[in-house]
């Protein structure tokens, strides 16, 4: 039987149904009522509260799917406000921040704390309870919070916390017994474990291990040959052995292809509108090659009509322009684009989608110049470095080139469906909430 050491305690701190949560806090009304969350374009179930969970709404769902439940049992739903949500999630993130000096923020809802050395462990699950408290009291949003002796255990002691009522939404290893903590990871399912994906659980079940407490048993070198260090480490985290850096489950490779495309809100006709959807698209698509600090030799532009309205013409083609030299810069990029737009485009047909690609991508450092072509490479990339920068510090399309037209986007309705979408309550003065009393 193992027995989980306690000369560290880590906690995570995770936002319950953070969406949903976010929506209660200035909607009242919300609290109670089976309440889901869309995704872009009002399409798929991207958080669902409990009470729809109980109705056995399944995460990522087509919303057209559970849409009789809104007659049936009075589901209620929302589009996304994505503004919101990441402004709450800051908000948390600084009230967590007094409770550790050591905190890394792992997503939107979820954060780490360092409570080693802080308190002894008879206290941590005190401790624990006053900082869901806390968050309640300043924040208005339920949370649940996991405690043990790596990363992995207090992800796994925050998943024992919001399933079992019992425990008020706190769990710590360190206060269990051995023979409790055993209990425990018997129980769990492997596919449970933090960085345990449907393959690697497929392969682990059919090596016969099955729970939390056979992969804690297993030979870390025979995982490590079988599968990577990454999930070796892993196994030592189960046996408290803190050794998985945040950088471990975080860091991905430079992408080598980025993408930007979405269905239009109605169905677009003319050049004019399909030309801001793909400027607007391109704008997104290097705001990501910049952030990766790459470049791109080709652009792809491809259109579409609606393939389930049969009873108009079908039309979809792509075309790749090759850039003379390669580019993170979005007015030259969109130059490229709008070229390869113009030779795909046909008037008369009722375009449902369109996206863009940006191809042999590689690091800016290597970059090379033309002879032939007058372009100054210093000055673009300040340029967009100032963009990218204010609209970091200001907000998303604080500032944005005149070819997305984003303001006429949104009147035309070529911009992705968002019908009910709450007001950014937190963040424009204009959609503060009104207190009338």
């Amino acid at each position: 039987m193992l027995a989980l050491p306690s000369e560290r305690a880590i906690a995570l701190i995770d936002g319950n149904n953070f969406y949903v949560s976010c929506e209660r806090v200035f909607n009242p009304k919300l609290i109670t009522q089976p309440l889901v969350i869309l995704s872009n374009n009002d399409g798929c179930i991207v958080s669902r509260s409990q009470e729809a969970r109980d109705l056995g709404i399944p995460m990522g769902l087509p919303f057209f799917k559970a849409k009789h439940f809104v007659n049936s049992h009075g589901l209620q739903w929302l589009s996304s406000n994505y503004t919101l949500y990441g402004d709450m999630s800051a908000r948390m993130m600084h009230v967590l921040a007094e409770f550790s000096p050591d905190q890394e923020i792992y997503s939107i809802d979820e954060c780490f704390l360092d409570l080693s050395h802080m308190m002894s462990n008879q206290a941590l699950v005190s401790y624990g309870k006053t900082i869901k408290e806390r968050i309640y009291q300043y924040l208005g949003l339920p949370t649940c919070v996991g405690i043990g002796p790596s990363k992995t255990l207090a992800k796994l002691a925050n998943h024992i916390a919001k399933k079992n009522p019992q425990f008020g939404g706190v769990f710590a290893w360190s206060a269990l017994t051995p023979d409790e903590q055993w209990y425990w990871l018997q129980r769990i399912a492997v596919g449970e474990v933090w960085g345990v994906g449907r393959r690697i659980n497929t392969s682990l079940e059919q090596m016969g291990i099955k729970s939390v407490a056979d992969l804690a048993q297993a030979n870390p070198e025979m995982i490590r040959r079988r599968f990577s260090v990454v999930m070796a480490r892993t196994v030592a985290e189960l046996q408290g052995i803190s050794c998985l850096a945040m950088s471990d489950i975080e860091d991905t490779p430079p992408k080598q292809q980025i993408i930007s495309s979405k269905s239009f809100g109605q169905e677009v006709t003319d050049l004019q509108h399909l030309q801001e959807a793909i400027a607007s698209y391109i704008c997104r698509a290097a705001e990501k090659l910049r952030a990766q600090d790459s470049v791109c030799q080709y652009v792809t532009v491809f259109v579409r009509t609606n393939p389930f309205a049969q009873n108009q013409t079908q039309y979809r083609n792509q075309i790749t322009i090759p850039l003379s030299i390669a580019s993170s810069d979005s007015r030259r990029l969109i130059k490229a684009a709008f070229f390869g737009l113009e030779r795909i485009y046909q008037p008369g047909l009722r375009y449902k989608k369109a996206g863009v690609i940006l191809s042999d991508l590689y690091p800016a450092a290597q970059q090379q110049e033309d002879l032939f072509t007058k372009i100054d490479q210093k000055k673009s990339a300040q340029v967009m470095q100032t963009m990218d920068d204010l609209n970091h510090l200001y907000g998303a399309h604080t500032v944005t080139l005149a070819s997305t037209g984003a303001t006429i986007g949104n009147v035309r309705n070529w911009r992705m469906r968002a019908n009910h979408k709450s007001q950014r309550f937190t963040t424009r003065w204009d959609e503060i909430p009104l207190v009338r009393a």
